[in-house]
């Protein structure tokens, strides 16, 4: 379940936060992703991920915790298909736990912290929903294209690495040429080109600070 009683973002419900161990999916949020960041007009339209209009995209909400690293994960995309080891039995029930969650298999899978979702701001959620869309990628050919099928036209769908993955201290030591991330730099010292009015539009909760 997931509660928009109050108007903009999905949140989730007490249902999904109480429960131990428990994933949901959520058709409300996938639409209003969609609706949001790659639908042409949307609030927050995103022409980077145009090819998404294409693709079937399930979100899942989860109270399992998660870490990688020592570091919190409050969300994750990854293909709709399984692709996990157990043997052809293994791979069906997988399958099959899919189609009972979405009706189908997806294109990819968006699964978030509820307990984060529940807490965060709007622009922390945009951003969270965004990392994990940019990770839903339409794959290249050998000379850097998108990759379109043959017969059916549409994008070829695939998963999407970070731009930049880089410590701090080495960054610190050896500057931004050394380390790749100028243009990362640049799009910082720019600044957000999203307004918090916009997000307001799209989020509701931040009408009185945008105001």
């Amino acid at each position: 379940m997931t509660d928009k009683s109050k108007g903009g973002r999905p949140r989730p419900t007490g249902v999904i936060l109480q429960h131990e161990d428990h994933f949901e999916p959520c058709r409300e949020l996938a639409d209003w992703a969609r609706e949001t960041f790659i639908e042409p007009g949307g609030t927050l339209e995103n022409e980077d991920h145009e090819h998404l209009q294409h693709a079937s995209i399930g979100f899942l909400w989860t109270n399992v915790a998660n870490a990688k690293k020592g570091r919190r994960i409050v969300g994750q995309a990854e293909p709709g298909k399984p692709m996990g080891m157990g043997g052809k039995w293994g791979k069906a029930r997988q399958e099959y736990q899919v189609t009972q969650w979405f009706g189908e298999v997806p294109d990819f899978i968006i699964t978030l912290d509820a307990n984060y979702a529940s807490q965060c701001s709007d622009a922390e959620f945009c951003a969270l929903v965004e990392h994990e869309l940019y990770h839903c990628a339409q794959e290249k050919d050998e000379f850097g294209a998108p990759r379109f099928n043959q017969q059916t036209g549409l994008p070829v769908f695939g998963m999407r690495g970070h731009d930049i993955e880089e410590f701090i201290g080495v960054v610190r030591r050896y500057g931004a040429e050394a380390t790749h991330i100028q243009e990362l730099i640049q799009a910082a010292k720019e600044g957000p080109t999203i307004a918090p009015a916009n997000i307001a539009q799209s989020c509701g909760t931040c009408l009185a600070r945008a105001a």
